[in-house]
């Protein structure tokens, strides 16, 4: 089974601007809302892909309700605590004159250490060594700064597979309880060694460094629209970006990440990952809001993947 964790999630209000404008008027065009969250928005590809999930984490308020409610209606599969306080709600704000896509995000609600602990030590009584969890997102706020450390070394000590999300501080914390795979994208992993690495060649030895010095079996590393690296233990490939008309990027590193749990819980060769998760990435990019792309759509581009291997 796979386990998708999202401690801070969020109803995502996605809107179209023409020309946004500061210090203006700005009227909306169109509007939609999706439940989200990275762990939730990659359970909603997981389930598009054919598998299944159980999104769990923290929810608030009428919005954690109705956030609940849209997933059950999607046929998904949940198990969320609900907590005092109301879920927050994130715009999205698309500018298709200026190709630009802006978040604004609420802070969500606080979360007590006791009420994490109690969520973790739930999943890992469940947990069994086919598992695989994927951790990703932002903490809310109260929560440790350890929180994910703890959370992906319990797990991995229960014989799951680790799959961390994470930026900043979360992911530098992350990375000491050697979780199974890590996605960072390629500013992130710049900002988590100090030092900016401009070409696939540099991603990819830094990868492995990584890889080494942490006990991590597999990285990807997203380039936004160049592509993405896949680097395990022995192979790395260059996968090329797909040029698809632009929807929404919102959610497309989470639609990788669910991709890339499916393959590893179907055991697919690193090839057949590549073409999936790209082909996925590019399907979800293609749609509005967090709303997951349809399979046959993916299916399509799995064709037009070009990738190539990295010998060093």
């Amino acid at each position: 089974m796979i386990y998708t964790v999202t401690l801070n999630p969020a109803l995502d209000k996605t809107v179209e601007i023409p020309s946004l404008t500061i210090d203006a008027v700005n009227r909306i065009t169109t509007m939609r809302t999706d439940p989200g969250g990275k762990g939730i928005n990659v359970s909603k590809v997981i389930r598009k892909l054919g598998g299944q999930s159980i999104a769990v984490g923290i929810l608030g308020g009428d919005t954690g309700r109705a956030i609940e409610s849209a997933l059950k209606k999607l046929g998904l599969t949940t198990s969320f605590r609900f907590v005092e306080g109301e879920t927050r709600t994130n715009m999205k704000i698309i500018d298709p004159a200026n190709h630009t896509n802006t978040d604004i995000n609420e802070p969500g609600v606080v979360v007590s250490e006791e009420i994490l602990n109690n969520l973790r030590d739930e999943i890992h009584d469940h947990l069994t060594g086919d598992d695989i969890v994927v951790i990703s997102g932002s903490m809310p706020k109260g929560s440790p700064a350890d929180t994910y450390y703890t959370w992906a070394k319990v797990f991995r000590e229960k014989g799951a597979k680790v799959i961390l999300d994470a930026d900043g501080e979360l992911l530098r914390a992350g990375l000491k309880a050697s979780p199974y795979l890590i996605k960072p994208n390629d500013h992130e992993l710049s900002m988590l060694v100090g030092r900016e690495l401009k070409t696939p060649q540099d991603l990819a030895r830094t990868a492995r460094s990584l890889m080494s010095d942490y006990g991590i079996a597999k990285i990807v590393v997203s380039m936004g629209s160049a592509g993405a690296l896949y680097v395990t233990g022995t192979e790395t490939i260059y996968a090329e970006g797909l040029k698809v008309p632009v929807g929404s990027t919102v959610g497309a590193g989470d639609s990788v990440v669910a991709a890339l749990a499916i393959a590893e819980e179907s055991g697919l060769s690193l090839e057949e990952t590549v073409r999936l998760s790209t082909a996925t990435g590019a399907a979800n990019v293609m749609c509005s809001g967090t709303q997951a792309a349809e399979y046959s759509v993916i299916q399509e581009l799995i064709p037009k993947v070009v990738y190539q291997k990295i010998n060093f």
